[in-house]
């Protein structure tokens, strides 16, 4: 990409026609790596988000029929207590629903998460470009890069946070409660002026796509930077092909990880607010704490495992779309 020393031979100015084109091709390229994310991991995450939900719970307030058409999906004893097993949960949908049922919610995903990541990867994109068209390269120069993609991700983070918090009601209603994506799209539509209505869960929304999109990113930067030096200093030379896909890979798994330790914990009250049984991000929060025993780090990460299992394919295949894409664009 150029920089502003490219453009017209001036350091600190960057021509408003790069810039657009840029931003459009960070625009295009998160579009098409959100895409491709998405059909590939949705499965882990229709299991994750009836996991988080806790189906006792939702089943406790559903209707008889709601608790009939569902109780099939976990082992359910006489008592109405349900072991939760991610194990249980995703044998049971494909048993007595088809394989088909793992991509309960896509279709909203679908059209959802590629604008997602194209906000995202423009608040990215925006970031690296303010930090190039900042002073003259420094001994601080780094600080700079990693500050500009910190404050671009935060923002990318908290803009698509309105995007995707009725897009993931939409979702959860389909996931845990079994709605059609028509019958879910219609009722989110019909609360979208009431904050208990489409807005449920904003809130930890935000909390949860803030700082640690930020952090995501600066992870991110900062791990590909890393690779691409040592490997450009082993060999002597450009990274080779090889390089060009495994560092966004293993940059995006890392950055996804730290990421969700700092996030994780309200994703899961997010969910747990979205499904019904929420009291609040303070009282659900205090729920899950009192359920595991008092164990703060218990409560608070309960399905952690089973997130990364989704979030670690799901950056790394991400990153390397968004890299490959941006590179055929430009």
């Amino acid at each position: 990409k150029l920089t502003s020393t490219d453009v017209a031979g001036s350091h600190n100015t960057i021509s408003p026609v790069v810039m657009s084109n840029e931003a459009w091709v960070d625009f295009v390229a998160g579009w098409i790596s959100g895409g491709v994310s998405v059909l590939a991991c949705q499965p882990v995450d229709t299991v994750l988000t009836r996991l988080q939900a806790n189906t006792a719970e939702v089943r406790a307030g559903s209707t008889a029929g709601d608790v009939s058409k569902f109780s099939k999906l976990t082992s359910t004893d006489v008592a109405g207590t349900v072991a939760l097993r991610p194990s249980n949960i995703f044998k049971g949908m494909i048993s007595n629903f088809g394989v088909q049922s793992l991509w309960r919610g896509s279709s909203a995903m679908i059209g959802a998460v590629p604008i997602q990541n194209a906000l995202l990867m423009s608040g990215y994109g925006a970031g690296k470009r303010w930090s190039d068209s900042s002073d003259e390269l420094s001994e601080g120069s780094k600080n700079n890069v990693l500050l500009g993609v910190f404050v671009g991700g935060c923002t990318g983070g908290v803009l698509q946070s309105f995007v995707m918090s009725p897009v993931e009601l939409i979702k959860v209603s389909q996931q845990v409660v079994g709605k059609s994506v028509t019958s879910a799209t219609a009722s989110v539509a019909r609360g979208l002026f009431s904050p208990t209505g489409a807005w449920r869960g904003l809130g930890a929304t935000l909390l949860r796509d803030g700082i640690p999109h930020g952090v995501w990113f600066v992870s991110y930067e900062s791990a590909k930077t890393k690779m691409t030096t040592f490997r450009e200093n082993s060999h002597g030379e450009k990274s080779l092909t090889q390089d060009e896909i495994a560092i966004p890979m293993l940059s995006g798994a890392l950055a996804a990880t730290v990421a969700w330790l700092v996030g994780y914990p309200f994703d899961l009250i997010k969910t747990r607010i979205q499904a019904g049984s929420g009291n609040g991000i303070v009282g659900t929060a205090r729920d899950l704490v009192n359920e595991s025993g008092g164990q703060v780090i218990r409560g608070l990460y309960k399905g952690f495992t089973l997130k990364l299992y989704r979030s670690i394919p799901a950056s790394a295949i991400g990153f390397l779309a968004y890299e490959t894409a941006a590179k055929a664009l430009t």
